[in-house]
């Protein structure tokens, strides 16, 4: 394609873009914003009967230290004075990213009043669950706030605070569907879950059954509502708050979680740190500010002989919810709405105008800059890297093929994830002192080298490519083997792959959002973390089509772009355009 049909390329994916944006416009529920005790919730079907008794809980402490005894120099914080937390951004109301682009959400709020007791600052650093206990367990955080249900498993990890909030299993399923409650989970059925939880750990165990596992809550909860799985069981408080009036799908049955309670994590050697959590959890109950929060923020009758904090805190006061969901349900503000279509569910995901016009400057301002400098600033590594790689590839020294052909093999054989986290988790330690324990650079450093093995192999692909006359005749005028090489191989060799590179390059842009499991705060936010989080916000899917779009804006024009620079190269100057040294030798004839 010429680089002149650019411009009508670009007018073409804009006329897209505002087809879509002409959707039907709705305005989406805040879902990281306190819902109020007007929401307030019962004590859930089944829950008093599946509850385990009080003597079951081995690990709430009976007391705790008085809160002046706590040494601030004792606590073994990554920064002084600093309480570092690794939480999620795509879980509400407990954990998630609120309009204004903060941290937010049940536990994170109530987490921010127990540093103010203790006199500590609080940074909270968005990653994924899956790398949050190993992280915190490494000391990249000093705690993990993610409405962490304890296991005995998972004290094998990290140590565990007093419980803050209970947990139990919410079993959510299409409209109508046949599925009335756990007992009706059967084989073949395909149930969802969130990967590494512990409903995850409950349908395996618990129920003996196979789950399709998700890496986030809202793409299950999308997977459901479009029938892809036939149920999902959810921790209570992201059913509670994804589930919206009017939406195809419905909470049929809950259970208490008989895994204990929820707490926050904190590597397992770090025993002050666990005490002075404590302290400062009893006094936030003792003074009310833990009551204020739970009533703000996730408003739910208390499971019969539980409550939060050490076995010696206050029993919160907390108004009467039961009654409150009573009275709503009499009279009848119950939220319910006529069922829609499914082309109006559809339209209501994916083409909502005024969260285009809410996404896309965010998208713009946070996520296009961070996903450049990333893509860019790993791109110049791998180039650098790989054309090392394929020159000691293509060596007669084994001493340079060989670790050449042993790094290729590792770094293209490894998955992606696994190679962030190794150099995340087993280098950010050791060069902590000079990044500031700021993983941005870690992740440049991890996509840069992760691209030098694809980039070698396309670079020593193209050299090999050029026929051996090339470098012979180069040599026969003269030229030592280096300056061949550089001079005449490479050059040709790298023009002919331009279009692998250019692959590579939109495949390094893509992966650049993997950077999010190293943790990163929410200005570091690529494209698809901002999409996705504004996504868990909204419980709609247009942020994320709205990220998908810049994708396309940028992959698109860099393809055609090459391709007609490739074309160029290879065809030289189209015959219509005068050759310039000939026009002036036809006129000095």
């Amino acid at each position: 394609m010429s680089i002149r049909r650019l411009p009508a390329l670009m007018a073409s994916i804009l006329m897209v873009m505002g087809l879509t944006l002409a959707g039907p416009a709705r305005a989406d529920t805040d879902q990281c914003a306190p819902p109020g005790i007007n929401s307030a919730s019962a004590l859930p079907t089944n829950l008093a009967a599946a509850a385990t008794g009080p003597g079951a809980d081995k690990y709430t402490t009976p007391t705790v230290q008085p809160l002046n005894t706590v040494k601030l120099e004792s606590l073994g914080l990554g920064t002084p004075g600093v309480l570092t937390v690794g939480t999620l951004s795509d879980a509400p109301p407990s954990i998630c990213i609120n309009s204004s682009g903060q941290f937010t959400g049940f536990d994170n709020e109530l987490l921010r009043a127990v540093a103010d007791k203790l006199g500590l600052k609080i940074n909270f650093v968005g990653t994924e669950f899956s790398g949050l206990l190993a992280q915190t367990a490494a000391r990249r955080f000093d705690v993990a706030s993610s409405s962490i249900t304890t296991t005995d498993a998972r004290r094998r990890t990290v140590g565990f605070t007093n419980g803050y909030d209970f947990g139990y299993f919410s079993l959510v399923v299409p409209t109508g569907s046949p599925i009335t409650g756990f007992g009706k989970l059967a084989p073949g059925q395909r149930i969802g879950v969130v990967q590494g939880t512990v409903q995850e750990a409950y349908v395996v165990d618990t129920l003996h059954l196979e789950p399709v596992k998700f890496p986030d809550y809202a793409t299950v909860y999308a997977s459901l509502k479009t029938r892809q799985i036939d149920a999902w069981v959810a921790p209570s408080q992201q059913a509670s708050g994804t589930v919206q009036p009017g939406d195809p799908a419905q909470i049929v049955e809950n259970t208490f979680s008989l895994d204990n309670f929820v707490a926050w994590a904190v590597a397992k050697e770090n025993k002050p740190l666990i005490d002075a959590l404590n302290s400062g959890l009893d006094a936030v109950i003792a003074d009310g500010t833990w009551a204020r929060l739970y009533s703000d923020w996730v408003p739910r009758a208390l499971p019969p002989g539980w409550k939060p904090g050490s076995k010696a805190a206050p029993v919160p006061q907390l108004p009467d919810f039961s009654a409150i969901a009573a009275a709503r349900e009499k009279s009848g503000d119950n939220g319910a709405v006529a069922p829609k279509s499914t082309l109006s569910q559809l339209a209501d995901s994916f083409l909502d105008w005024e969260l285009y016009k809410h996404a896309i400057p965010i998208l713009f301002k946070t996520g296009l800059p961070n996903t450049v400098i990333l893509t860019v600033c790993a791109s110049i590594i791998g180039l650098v890297l790989g054309m090392g790689l394929a020159v000691a590839g293509i060596s007669r020294s084994r001493w340079l093929r060989w670790p050449a052909r042993v790094y290729t093999d590792i770094f293209r054989g490894l998955p992606e994830v696994v190679i962030i986290l190794l150099i995340g988790l087993g280098i950010g330690p050791v060069v902590g002192s000079l990044t500031g324990n700021n993983p941005y650079p870690l992740g440049i450093a991890a996509l840069g080298l992760m691209a030098a093995a694809y980039i070698g192999e396309i670079f020593r692909s193209g050299i090999q490519s050029v026929e051996a006359g090339q470098l012979e005749a180069s040599r026969a005028l003269g030229f030592s083997y280096t300056s061949s090489m550089r001079l005449v191989v490479i050059p040709q060799g790298v023009r002919r792959v331009l279009p692998a590179l250019m692959n590579q390059f939109i495949s390094l842009l893509k992966a650049s959002s993997l950077v999010y499991f190293l943790g990163l705060v929410a200005s570091q936010r690529e494209l698809f973390q901002v999409g996705r989080d504004l996504n868990a916000q909204t419980g709609n899917l247009s942020p994320l089509v709205a990220a998908g779009l810049f994708y396309l804006l940028l992959t698109i024009p860099l393809t055609h772009l090459v391709n007609f620079v490739d074309n160029r190269l290879r065809r030289g100057r189209p015959p219509a355009e005068e050759d310039p040294v000939a026009a002036v030798e036809q006129e000095m004839i």
